[in-house]
């Protein structure tokens, strides 16, 4: 399975908190954290949802 890099480019002050647990979820705790996962129907879900406060590239 392709991997991606996700990376938080934007605050999650004033977020709902579903929005703050999906980061969580992602293993995003930090602004320019990045992380690596598989590209996963889960885990692009998960992407769509934060897609205003993260950057996603391939790895």
């Amino acid at each position: 399975m392709a991997t991606i890099k996700i990376k938080q480019t934007k605050s999650r002050i004033n977020c709902p908190l579903v929005q703050k647990r999906t980061l969580d979820a992602l293993g995003l705790k930090k602004m320019n954290q990045v992380v690596e996962k598989e590209a996963t129907p889960q885990i692009l879900g998960m992407v769509k949802r934060v897609r205003h406060l993260v950057e996603v590239t391939n790895a």
